[in-house]
């Protein structure tokens, strides 16, 4: 059983509030914890959904936006001159190869967790897990960009917002593009994946 999204997507949706706690990206594929509202006042619910379409390609930009910080916070790489990519719209520059962002954890305080994976020149792969940041963190030990990681980590959140509520790679554009049968049915096959926890426990 699976239980539907609002249909969110297009000047004729209805209208409802997605709080994301888990992304993860794999194979192109997102995972994510989440929970949506119909309403500001009414009961959240709490789903999970596993992607069978590749994401949008927008989505793997924005999370390789955080790799600086991963490498910084993991302590992979040392803050040079030229460590920052000087346009987040380019590549990112040839010292970062083989770091990749591949999921986020979002705190209940305000924060992040990344996680992610450095490729090993024996082709092996380290797994990376960044340390909890709170972007209200004043003390000495806060982290130095905090307000830049803040703003990467909601321009990701926005993508994988996108990504539930249709955006994905075969479409390559957003569904509101579409005649409105064609809406229906696209947010129908998206809505087919996703299924509450609870649900997936009395299934198995």
């Amino acid at each position: 059983m699976s239980t539907q999204l609002a249909p969110v997507v297009g000047p004729e949706a209805a209208t409802s509030i997605i709080s994301i706690q888990k992304a993860k990206l794999k194979n192109g594929l997102l995972y994510a914890e989440f929970t949506e509202q119909h309403e500001p006042d009414a009961p959240a619910r709490t789903f999970t959904m596993q992607g069978t379409e590749l994401v949008h390609t927008d989505l793997q930009h924005r999370f390789s936006c955080l790799v600086p910080h991963l490498c910084l916070l993991t302590e992979q790489l040392a803050e040079t001159p030229d460590y920052w990519p000087e346009d987040e719209a380019q590549e990112l520059p040839a010292h970062f190869t083989g770091y990749t962002v591949t999921g986020l954890s979002i705190g209940r305080n305000g924060g992040v967790t990344l996680i992610g994976q450095r490729e090993l020149k024996g082709g092996k792969v380290l797994n990376l897990t960044s340390p909890y940041v709170a972007y209200d963190d004043e003390t000495s030990h806060a982290y130095a960009y905090t307000g830049l990681l803040e703003t990467g980590v909601l321009d990701a959140l926005a993508e994988v917002e996108a990504a539930l509520r249709g955006k994905r790679a075969e479409a390559g554009r957003q569904l509101d593009l579409f005649g409105p049968d064609d809406d229906r049915a696209l947010i129908a096959e998206a809505n087919a994946y996703i299924t509450p926890p609870t649900e997936q426990l009395r299934e198995a």
